[in-house]
């Protein structure tokens, strides 16, 4: 029977309660009255279309046997919702094919119905796109590829290539998380409470009461406006870039910190939240000192003071922090009311003002500038009149730190209900309101208060004025009660107050706004509840945001404080680290001098949190899709610009120390490089800005004097071979492209578990440790020299491509099965062909180092036959990339050992001894070496075998090596001559070398036990005839008439050798041209013999050849 799923896809609805048997198909004519909206909690609205579908009765006793096995679902713990009804049976849930995790001792239990019928696929569900870490109940999940794709031989082989198990770790993690949130659930806030409440008390704070006076005062009603204006212009842009950042993803604990960390990264997530959350410490000791300062001055108006002055703000700052202390540590529904209270009190304190603004000033308000609604005075008071040493900008700095309370509610943003709305809803509402009061009593403060005020008063007798005149030498009182000056005129006369100079109005008084309230003491109530409910603000903000800073273990020894108390989260050891450096500075800080730096501090939050919207647009990453759509990236960078440039509008030099605090902490964590991925805008501008300079490289055309040595070295897994690694590193460091190319011997379907377990990121974790850069490519092939045709062919993009192949030696040629040879050569010529340099690298020791299971995850590999040299000693092979998926013991492996650590069991101690060589020799080009680098240049290739030992003099590890170049002499008489011309050559390359040697014997016979020892080394590999071999059975086998055809190349192999042995044997490193292996004539038994004869026990020995394309060139 045809899987129902297949069929047309209605969604069925049923009557709650009711069992419909006789349904109709109404098919895609589906009626509009059908339509209707369903309500969700989801940023997307969709439309459901209800259609009705026949499904017979027995729709239930069918089961697709073609699709997939019958399982028995065991999941009856699912929550009742709106599903589909088939027959009379109970709704099915839709995610019936998910995974349930309940148990974690078999947590890949997977329920095969979907739409009714059984069959692996999932619907989407959201359980599908978490986080494992997250997870704070059991979670669904979706099948896997192979659970879809591969054959189903049975229940347990089919379950196997599922997935694998959860780490320990992970399961533990998981388990917590579930455990934790069966616990009484965390209090969580809404927007009004959790975000509108928070930052109306921060933006409106002191500045209201204290300074807004002295604002209008000097810049006038409009121009005030205009600051208030400006202020809520650079918070609305913030809010926009931090809204559209809000609703790019669930939003946890740690506010500003963790919207910056994850979008622009670690470096400057770890910054601002280590700032953000000094600076909110600190604060509260402003706050609290602010606080403790207006109690002071109560208590000296009484005559009450404790001990005196300084010390009575100490102790009052103490106190009030520590009940402050006390309110945070016992939860956030306690800190909450607290809020509400506070915010209760500050819209009283508001209203008094506002009230007394209407009652009729009294004589002594007057003579300090209270005079009530009055247009003079407005029209007055709408210019900026600004006293010496203040501007613009100077005011604007002393107003704009009122407008830095917008992220109070995100600080808390882990406490929240929905974060994604109450975050950009509580903000813009909370920056509305507070810009229109401030507007407000602005115009209210200018309309009603003088600018300045003499506070001098008419009493009854200065009711008149007094004048005598000398008339005829008598006095004569005259009455001048129509030229009397009014209350106002005397306030408004300067040369009248004290010291011939005002003391109150806007510009001298900051109590202005408590003279004209209706009841004085209430603004003294309000000045409290802004400091308290700032403070408390500050106190809660600074844990949060520091022990969310912790939990990702950027920095090193605070991780203490990460722990969190309660179902809330609670960082009670945060609270007591910002209860102490609060208490430090109220005891000993100067407060006024840090009080620039934490607004800079604030700002330059701004500014990355702007320029995080910014960044995040510009990278055009896929998954950049916020809900808010209200925003636009050009509008953020400008808001980070304004940030920045407030901060040197209200100091410069402490803008600076900002920029120097935020850079040291911003190096640090970008050399520390923390492991976290958190898929910053960082990230997708790295792959955005490599595949645009991909692209530009591919229209530049290639020149000699740009090529670099991009290599590709088949190593096999590489921490299988690290001193391979290490030299080809060495030659690409910082210069050019490395790859390592990683051969599987076998079929795809049995290499593909290995593969992906080596793409998956040891091998890169192996690189990380070991310090190489390196990209690395594995594939599977039925024979190596089909694989590393494979890599050669398609590996790199553009002009990003290998140019040369390097390979270890193969030391087991001699004992290895002979396909296996051929395909080692033939991997040289398919080189060749493909316009390669080929190098191949030999050690003594060998290159193959059995890798730690834990490194590799192949736990059979291959160890090939030693050289003959090598069999006597148990070094091991460097044959490159031969891992093979199965072993065969045919081949003769190596016991395989469990790791690089492990010891022969042979009970010799010689042998230990040069194990132990071996092991020190894995590291040997990964230090620094002495001694010379002998290069013999035999023949022209291009330049290439002269290139690569000069780029290795310019290395660390090798610049200490000296250059000597062995040439071959044409004829004996010349020798002056030819070291003349290499010279000049060598000048021209502008490549110093102070020892140049013409080798003029090297076309001398070879000793007759030179050549005996070669012979030797064909044992195996020559035809033999006189046993009946032919040619035909034995096609690898040399004839002695191809060894006869090259026998003068054989000679001249063998003369080398002893040449290099007279002349470098104490070389710190041989590079010699690559003999060059003619097709359809040289045989493999051959070639491999002169590559043995000529590498065998000598020191490290580079045989390379370029393409013969010049790599050198010495025009300019």
């Amino acid at each position: 029977m045809a899987d129902i799923s297949m069929q047309t896809v209605p969604t069925v609805t049923f009557k709650e309660g009711a069992c419909e048997k006789d349904l109709r198909v109404n098919g895609n004519n589906t009626p509009k009255e059908t339509m209707r909206k369903i309500p969700s909690t989801s940023r997307f609205q969709v439309d459901r279309v209800n259609s009705i579908s026949e499904v017979p009765d027995d729709v239930n006793n069918h089961v697709d046997d073609a699709d997939s096995p019958v399982f028995t679902n065991k999941d009856d713990s699912r929550q009742p919702y709106e599903s589909p009804v088939f027959g009379c049976s109970q709704p099915v849930s839709p995610t019936d094919t998910y995974v349930s995790h309940n148990s974690f001792s078999n947590p890949y239990e997977t329920n095969f119905k979907t739409f009714g019928k059984y069959t692996t696929e999932a619907l989407p569900h959201m359980d599908h796109y978490r986080n494992l870490l997250s997870a704070t109940t059991a979670m669904k999940s979706r099948p896997t590829l192979a659970e879809l794709h591969e054959e189903k031989d049975n229940d347990e082989n089919f379950r196997s290539k599922g997935r694998d198990k959860l780490l320990s770790s992970d399961e533990k993690l998981v388990e917590e998380g579930i455990k934790k949130k069966q616990e009484k659930g965390a209090l969580k806030f809404g927007w009004i409470k959790g975000v509108l409440i928070r930052c109306l008390l921060n933006i409106w704070g002191v500045m209201l009461f204290m300074r807004l006076s002295w604002v209008v005062g000097q810049s006038g009603v409009g121009m005030a406006t205009l600051i208030i204006l400006l202020s809520a212009v650079v918070t609305t842009l913030t809010s926009l870039s931090m809204s559209a950042i809000c609703t790019n993803g669930e939003v946890r604990g740690g506010g500003a910190y963790f919207m910056i960390s994850r979008s622009l990264g670690p470096e400057f997530g770890g910054a601002i939240g280590l700032v953000f959350s000094v600076a909110n410490a600190v604060a509260v000791a402003m706050y609290v000192v602010g606080f403790a300062e207006t109690v002071r001055d109560l208590l000296k108006e009484h005559d009450a003071l404790m001990i005196d002055e300084e010390n009575d703000i100490r102790i009052i700052g103490v106190l009030t922090i520590t009940l402050l202390l006390f309110i945070a540590i016992i939860g956030m529904e306690w800190e909450a009311r607290a809020q509400v209270v506070l915010l209760v009190l500050l819209l009283v304190a508001i209203a008094n003002f506002m009230i007394g603004t209407f009652i009729p000033s009294t004589p002594a308000q007057v003579s300090k500038g209270i005079v009530g609604y009055k247009g003079e005075v407005f029209v007055d008071n709408f210019g900026p009149k600004y006293t010496e040493g203040e501007n613009f900008f100077s005011v604007f700095a002393v107003f704009f730190p009122a407008a830095t309370g917008i992220l109070a509610g995100a600080n808390i943003s882990g406490d929240l209900k929905n974060a994604q709305k109450n975050i950009p809803k509580g903000t813009f509402y909370s920056i509305l309101i507070s810009t229109i009061v401030y507007i407000g009593i602005a115009w209210v403060l200018g309309a009603t208060i003088m600018r300045e005020a003499s506070g001098f008063a008419a009493t009854a007798v200065q009711s008149a004025l007094v004048a005598n005149v000398s008339v005829n030498g008598s006095y004569q009182l005259v009455n001048s009660t129509l030229s009397q000056p009014s209350d106002f005129n005397l306030a408004g006369n300067c040369s009248l107050g004290k010291d011939g100079a005002c003391e109150y109005g806007l510009l001298h008084d900051y109590r202005a706004m408590e003279i004209s309230s209706g009841f004085g003491p209430l603004v003294t109530v309000g000045i409290f509840s802004a400091t308290l409910s700032s403070a408390l603000a500050s106190l809660v903000s600074a844990p949060k945001v520091f022990q969310a800073v912790c939990k990702d273990k950027i920095f090193p020894k605070i991780h203490i404080f990460a722990k969190g108390y309660g179902a809330s989260d609670n960082p009670r050891r945060a609270y007591l680290l910002a209860y102490f450096i609060g208490v430090g500075f109220i005891c000993i800080g100067d407060l006024n001098a840090i009080a620039p730096i934490i607004s800079n501090f604030f700002l330059m939050s701004y500014a990355l949190i702007n320029y995080s919207c910014f960044d995040a647009s510009l990278a055009r990453s896929p998954g950049w899709r916020p809900a808010f759509k209200y925003y636009y990236m050009w509008l953020s960078l400008l808001g980070a610009l304004v940030c920045i440039a407030v901060m040197f509008i209200i100091n410069w030099w402490t803008a600076l120390i900002t920029f120097a605090v935020i850079a040291f902490l911003f190096v640090y964590v970008h050399y520390t490089k923390p492991d976290v991925n958190w898929g910053s805008s960082t990230q997708a501008h790295v792959y955005r800005s490599a595949l645009q300079s991909a692209l530009k490289l591919l229209a530049v055309e290639d020149h000699i004097k740009n090529f670099r040595p991009q290599i590709l070295v088949l190593t096999g897994l590489p921490s299988s071979r690290p001193a391979l690694v290490d030299f080809v590193y060495t030659l690409t460091r910082k210069i050019s492209l490395m790859m390592c190319g990683h051969v599987l011997i076998g079929n795809q379907s049995e290499c593909l578990r290995e593969m992906n377990r080596c793409k998956a990121g040891s091998v890169y974790q192996w690189f990380k440790q070991r310090k190489v850069k390196s990209f690395y490519s594995v594939t599977s092939a039925p024979t190596f020299r089909q694989g590393a045709q494979s890599i050669m062919q398609n590996v790199g993009v553009g002009k990003l491509r290998p140019n040369i192949l390097v390979m270890g030696f193969k030391s087991d040629w001699r004992t290895t099965h002979h396909e296996e040879v051929d395909g080692y050569f033939n991997t040289i010529h398919d080189a060749f062909d493909l316009e390669f340099g080929v190098g191949i690298l030999r050690v003594a020791e060998g290159f193959y180092n059995e890798p730690n299971q834990n490194d590799s995850g192949n736990e059979s590999l291959v160890q090939h036959k030693l050289d003959a040299d090598e069999e006597e000693t148990p070094s091991y092979p460097s044959t490159p990339t031969m891992l093979r998926k199965h072993s065969r013991s045919s081949e003769g492996s190596v016991p395989d050992n469990s790791g690089a650590g492990d010891m022969p069991e042979r009970d010799d101690s010689h042998q230990l001894l040069v194990y132990e060589n071996f092991l020190k020799q894995q590291d040997r080009f990964a230090k620094k070496q002495r001694g010379t680098i002998d290069v013999w240049w035999l023949f022209d290739d291009g330049g290439l075998t002269l290139l690569i030992p000069y780029i290795l003099t310019t290395k660390l590890y090798w610049g200490n090596c000296r250059l000597r170049i062995f040439i071959a002499g044409t004829k004996r008489g010349e020798i002056d001559r030819e070291q003349r011309q290499m010279a000049t050559l060598l000048s021209k390359f502008r490549i110093e070398c102070k020892e140049i040697n013409v080798v003029a014997d090297i076309g001398k016979s070879p000793e007759k036990k030179s050549e005996m020892e070669f012979d030797k080394l064909l044992e195996g590999w020559m035809l033999n005839e006189e046993q009946g071999e032919t040619q035909e059975k034995y096609p690898w086998k040399i004839s002695e008439e191809e060894k006869d055809l090259l026998q003068d190349k054989t000679k001249r192999n063998i003369r080398l050798k002893e040449l290099l042995v007279k002349h470098s044997s104490d070389a710190s490193l041989v590079v010699m041209t690559l003999p060059m292996p003619r097709k359809g004539t040289c045989p493999t038994g051959l070639y491999m013999a002169w590559l043995d004869t000529l590498t065998r026990n000598m020191p490290p020995i580079l045989l390379i050849r370029g393409n013969q394309s010049s790599v050198l060139t010495f025009y300019s």
